[in-house]
């Protein structure tokens, strides 16, 4: 259990994946937070801002060029993969029972995002965790035009990763100094990615209130 532990936190920190696991293991992580349904709780925006970072400053054996072409890659296969599944399982999302790696409110959160932003929300989901995992499958569910998907698919990967990645990386050019703030760093992206997530939650449960007292 120990063990299991360990591997889990080493997994949640991005500064040791990027340092220790370098950057198959990135790619890996950004397809799997952006089409596999259990990866909701992965390091997505801060991954990629940090991976810009260490390439500035020669912590990861790859160019920038390379590194933002696998992240791009990495993030267009991640949400076909997601489509196919919706695509597969459909309806079936909304009644699997809730596990620790699965949790319905996830579905229903992109469904309303969905439903508010029509296939855009492939796009502005890709900066907001947990809808930048379940977008891309709600998209299979409701089975939007595949040729639509594709666009909104590859613009939003490249606006995602080009713009967290490209930050990192030109941050670490100008200010190599910074990377002894990395922790403070973290803290701001967090706070500034799960922003949308706490607002909408906030406004959910004030209109259910509202619901309760009107009735």
């Amino acid at each position: 259990m120990q063990e299991f532990l360990l591997s889990f936190q080493h997994l949640m920190n991005p500064e040791l994946l990027l340092s220790s696991g370098g950057f198959y293991l990135v790619l890996f992580i950004v397809f799997a937070e952006t089409g596999l349904f259990f990866g909701f709780f992965l390091p997505g925006d801060y991954l990629l801002f940090l991976a810009g970072l260490f390439c500035a400053l020669g912590k990861i054996d790859v160019n920038i060029f390379t590194l933002c072409a696998g992240l791009i890659a990495a993030g267009i296969l991640g949400n076909f993969t997601g489509y196919y599944f919706g695509y597969r399982t459909g309806p079936m999302l909304f009644n699997r029972k809730d596990t620790w790696l699965f949790k319905r409110k996830y579905v229903v959160m992109a469904e309303e995002f969905y439903q508010k932003y029509g296939g855009t929300a492939l796009i502005i989901g890709r900066f907001i965790p947990i809808i930048r995992t379940f977008a891309p499958i709600f998209a299979g569910v409701v089975r939007l035009d595949f040729k639509k998907f594709i666009a909104f698919n590859i613009l939003g990967a490249l606006l995602w990763v080009l713009s967290l990645t490209l930050a990192g990386y030109f941050l670490g050019i100008k200010f190599p100094n910074v990377i002894h703030y990395v922790e403070y760093i973290i803290i701001v992206l967090i706070v500034i990615a799960f922003s949308p997530i706490a607002y909408a939650l906030i406004k959910r449960n004030r209109n259910k209130k509202n619901k309760q007292t009107n009735n």
